[in-house]
C-alpha cells in the first residue's frame, strides 16, 4: 500500500502508539462523514457510540468484515483504541450508519475464535495492514498469536431496541414479511 494516496508508512505514523495524531483526527471526521452518508462500499461504516467520558456521541470510520455470513468490527489499533473502549464501556449498545442509522449490539469475540476473523479483516480492509505484524496471506495459524491484542466485535443488529429500522429495512416491510 506504497502508493497514493497515503504509504504504509505514513499511515502508521498517524496512529504511532495507538492513537491518531492531529492528522489522523482529521482524515477520521472526514472518513466518518462520508461512511456516514453511504457513498462508499457497504463494508465501510461509521460506528457511533457513547463517550465513556464526555456522555456524547463519538464516531468512528471503520471497516467491516464479513465472514460466514456475519460482519465484524475489528480494532486495527488493539486493546488501546478510543472505540472498543467506549463499545465496552457502553455495554456494546451502538448504532452503526452507513447512509441510515442502524442500532446495534457489538458482542466481543472470544480470543480463540478470533484468527479467521482478523486474516479475513486484513483481506477486506486494506488500510489495517500496516498495523498487522501478520501479513493477509499469512495462514489462519499465524493469526493465533496476535489474536490477543486486537479486539473483534460480532455486530448483531439489535431489533428491540429499533422499531423503525431492521437490518436496513423499513419497519413496515418487514412486518409484511413476517406476515406472511
Amino acid at each position: 500500500m506504497d502508493t497514493w494516496p497515503i504509504s504504509s508508512d505514513r499511515l502508521h505514523a498517524m496512529y504511532a502508539d495507538g492513537c491518531a495524531n492531529a492528522t489522523g483526527r482529521r482524515l477520521a471526521r472526514i472518513w466518518a462523514a462520508l461512511f456516514g452518508l453511504g457513498l462508499v462500499p457497504r463494508r465501510w461504516v461509521t460506528l457511533e457510540v457513547t463517550g465513556r467520558s464526555s456522555g456524547r456521541t463519538t464516531r468512528f470510520p471503520l471497516g467491516m468484515a464479513r465472514l460466514a455470513g456475519q460482519r465484524y468490527l475489528v480494532s486495527m489499533l488493539g486493546e488501546r483504541c478510543n472505540w472498543v473502549q467506549n463499545v465496552r464501556a457502553a455495554h456494546g449498545q451502538v448504532r452503526l450508519r452507513h447512509g441510515r442509522a442502524m442500532r446495534c449490539e457489538l458482542q466481543e469475540v472470544p480470543v480463540s475464535r478470533r484468527p479467521p476473523v482478523l486474516k479475513r479483516y486484513l483481506q477486506q480492509v486494506p488500510g489495517a495492514r500496516p498495523h498487522f505484524p501478520v501479513s493477509q496471506h499469512a495462514s489462519v495459524s499465524a493469526f493465533e498469536a496476535i489474536a490477543p491484542d486486537y479486539p473483534v466485535f460480532l455486530v448483531t443488529p439489535d431489533r428491540s431496541r429499533d422499531r423503525h429500522v431492521t437490518c436496513g429495512r423499513d419497519h413496515a416491510q418487514a412486518t409484511r414479511e413476517g406476515a406472511s
